[in-house]
């Protein structure tokens, strides 16, 4: 099993990394992709890949909510490092309007010139969205040239999202979200296509049930694995062998 989207560089993990790496490896999940957010969490991103290195795989990107006024000077440092290092993916990039639409339009800028960098690196984009998918896939849009290709992590929207989403070629990332009581996703996941289907974390954030208020880590991805399997009514093996093919699929592992 892979989990797909893990941020276990940040701090939260700093006290007890390796348990958590040991926990993940336990219940079977055997990779763990870390998206970047920002210039300062390439370190750790990258000392956290070197310590798993056959575990951990990074990916290089900005996050949308670390956008500002000096987003060109910021892009140039961030794509400076893909002739340094290998990355399996641009990510993690996108549209955030849920907090502050201040620098909507440097979000806008920073995640067209991240989908250009990924079609000239041929690499897959891992997408955030929050508040912002009319903007986010009309974006991408007038950028598929049938080269790009990802997965909008964190999907927690309606049936015809994601049958947009899967028209742009785009995969789906599952997470704590598919758990909640309320997320609404009951009602979704029966119905998506399993073919762009992947699962994750986003740890330490959106924790499953029943842990929710607690923090969030790869080990769980075996929970969500197992609320998708029960809405589709297959078994958790099935659900493993789909998603993790597609992740090693998209993701070129």
């Amino acid at each position: 099993m892979i989990d797909t989207h893990a941020h276990i560089y940040a701090s939260e993990f700093d006290q007890d990394r390796e348990q958590v790496v040991a926990r993940a490896l336990q219940q079977g999940i055997e990779r763990i992709l870390l998206p970047n957010i920002d210039v300062a969490s390439i370190q750790p991103m990258l000392a956290t890949e070197a310590a798993y290195p056959d575990i951990c795989r990074s990916m290089m990107g900005l996050h949308p909510c670390y956008v500002d006024q000096d987003i060109k000077q910021t892009l140039s440092e961030i794509e400076s490092w893909f002739d340094k290092h290998h990355f399996i993916a641009v990510g993690e990039i996108g549209i955030d309007l849920y907090w502050d639409k201040t620098f909507q339009q440097e979000q806008e800028y920073a995640f067209v010139t991240q989908l250009n960098w990924a079609k000239e690196r041929d690499l897959p984009v891992v997408i955030h969205t929050r508040d912002s998918i009319e903007q986010t896939l009309q974006l991408l849009k007038n950028e598929q040239d049938g080269s790009l290709r990802g997965v909008f992590h964190c999907f927690g929207g309606s049936v015809a999202e994601a049958k947009a989403i899967n028209d742009l070629g785009f995969h789906l990332g599952l997470g704590g979200v598919s758990t909640f009581k309320n997320g609404g996703m009951d009602k979704v996941i029966p119905h998506l296509d399993m073919n762009y289907v992947i699962l994750e974390t986003d740890c330490p954030y959106l924790t499953p049930t029943p842990h929710r208020g607690k923090r969030n880590e790869p080990a769980y991805t075996q929970l969500i694995a197992q609320r998708v399997a029960d809405l589709r009514q297959l078994t958790l093996q099935q659900i493993d062998t789909l998603t993790t093919n597609n992740a090693v699929t998209l993701f070129n592992l």
